[in-house]
């Protein structure tokens, strides 16, 4: 593990998954490296870049120029989670966390978390449902609509409760919480996200919630209800496998 320095940050890893954003991933990355360079700790941004758009050899591009950008990936989907996955057990840093690719939260926020970090905490994630969240730009009514009807299926049947934002992508784990949590994760979609809270919660992990700045970039290439239907899929794979986890041994069983 790299050494603490006085504010106990030493090196941040950003992991950034990105499938199909060839049209924004060069300005992201540009702006998080012109905010990192700037702090008094070292960094690397972790580009997981699936597809075939041109995203990843953007990003390699990028990556030519700036030693401390690193990309992988192919051209085969996997999934969002499988992406943030692989990126976040090759990190190096001490914090290590991921945010989306196209900006919906600008990596300035981590002005915010850095302080929890600071005074030890293992587990600090975004949220925008926050009394002092600010919406620049919401989301279509029907896209909110739709998310908070998962939302509610999802409450129902994995609890998390105290977590009315489990899907913001601005995340971030000291090292040991990064490494228990996304070493058990499972799930390839976009649903990891209640998963790895799930298993935090699980691991004895306090989660720190944040309100911060999120826009929506407009993007309708998901299908809403296709989506949904997926992701209540996957979350029916994590209701089963937490079960599984809890059951006694067979012979621990009375009869």
């Amino acid at each position: 593990m790299p050494a603490q320095r006085g504010n106990g940050l030493s090196v941040l890893s950003v992991v950034v998954p990105a499938y199909n954003e060839v049209h924004c991933i060069r300005a992201t990355l540009a702006g998080m490296i012109a905010y990192l360079s700037a702090k008094p700790y070292d960094f690397e941004i972790i580009v997981a870049a699936d597809g075939d758009d041109g995203t990843r050899e953007a990003a390699l591009a990028v990556a030519e120029r700036e030693p401390r950008v690193k990309v992988i990936g192919d051209k085969t989907r996997r999934g969002k989670g499988y992406a943030v996955r692989q990126g976040v057990l090759m990190a190096a840093g001490d914090v290590i966390g991921f945010v989306d690719a196209d900006y919906k939260t600008p990596i300035s926020e981590f002005d915010k978390f850095e302080p929890f970090f600071a005074q030890g905490a293992q587990v600090v994630i975004g949220s925008r449902r926050l009394p002092k969240s600010v919406i620049e730009q919401a989301q279509p009514l029907y896209r909110r609509l739709g998310s908070r009807a998962f939302a509610l299926v999802m409450h129902v049947l994995m609890g998390l409760g105290d977590i009315p934002d489990t899907q913001c992508g601005f995340k971030f784990f000291s090292r040991t919480a990064a490494q228990e949590v996304f070493s058990r994760q499972r799930i390839d979609g976009y649903v990891f996200d209640v998963e790895i809270l799930d298993l935090a919660v699980r691991a004895g992990y306090r989660i720190v919630q944040v309100p911060v700045r999120w826009h929506d970039d407009g993007d309708t290439r998901t299908n809403i209800v296709r989506s949904n239907a997926r992701s209540l899929v996957d979350v029916l794979r994590m209701r089963v496998r937490r079960r599984r986890r809890s059951a006694p041994p067979a012979d621990d069983m009375t009869h």
